[in-house]
């Protein structure tokens, strides 16, 4: 894998991957739709070896949040459409690429709010960020960090457009111990969060598909009735 990507104009600079987010999550499918929406999900961030340098997040340690720049990397493609599908309008309602977050644009890159947790100094890896609430696969390049600034970033009276339409109401999930007992006790609320916040695309709706959800390394299977999610099997994740 090329691990920088060309940037258009004149200048011809190469935009470089600067580091690598390790998520809970080896696939796509069950990914929180936003960042911060399920803060129980813990991620490290572990740079690139040539950007392991100390100094580099200094002051770092004093922001609560910060902005992520990163690529869809399982959704780069040559072509780009200008209008896309929103999987919560049901994936049938066309909307302009621009005025959604779809991972099928024509620069493949997305922005996330993640709150910072700590800095781990490592002998080997550098410096490591610990995050929270991560809407990234497993090994997702990162072209850049930048603090998050509550007095210029947040807008707690903006238009949300067509998603404050959207109803976010959470699962009931019946997760039964003999498949609970089957994950680690840390990790159980954050995969408990991500069932109930519906990881099935919006057009999907029949009760009697079973799903299959890698967290980890494991699948969880489960159905979807009504507004109760039931766990109905735990496997060995098979990449």
């Amino acid at each position: 894998m090329n691990d920088n990507r060309k940037l258009s104009g004149n200048c011809g600079q190469t935009m470089k991957i600067i580091a690598r987010i390790h998520t809970d999550f080896p696939t796509k499918f069950g990914i929180p739709h936003q960042s911060s929406r399920i803060g129980e999900l813990k991620s490290q961030i572990i740079f690139e070896p040539q950007y392991r340098v100390a100094e580099a997040v200094r002051g770092l340690e004093d922001f609560t949040y910060l902005w992520l720049i990163w690529e869809f990397s399982e959704a780069v493609r040559e072509n780009w459409s200008p209008t896309v599908r929103p999987p919560k309008l049901g994936g049938n309602i066309r909307k302009g690429v621009f005025a959604t977050r779809s991972p099928f644009r024509p620069n493949a890159l997305g922005l996330s709010s993640v709150r910072l947790e700590r800095i781990e100094m490592d002998r080997e890896l550098g410096p490591v960020l610990h995050v929270t609430g991560a809407d990234m696969m497993d090994g997702t390049p990162i072209y850049d960090i930048k603090p998050y600034l509550p007095y210029v970033d947040s807008h707690p009276d903006a238009s949300g457009g067509f998603t404050d339409r959207i109803s976010y109401n959470k699962l009931d999930v019946v997760f039964p111990e003999e498949w609970l007992e089957k994950i680690p006790e840390s990790y159980r609320e954050a995969l408990i969060q991500v069932l109930a916040a519906d990881p099935r695309p919006g057009y999907q709706k029949d009760p009697e598909r079973v799903y299959g959800l890698a967290f980890r390394d494991k699948d969880v299977h489960f159905r979807v009735k009504e507004n109760v999610l039931i766990v109905c099997g735990i496997t060995d994740y098979q990449k």
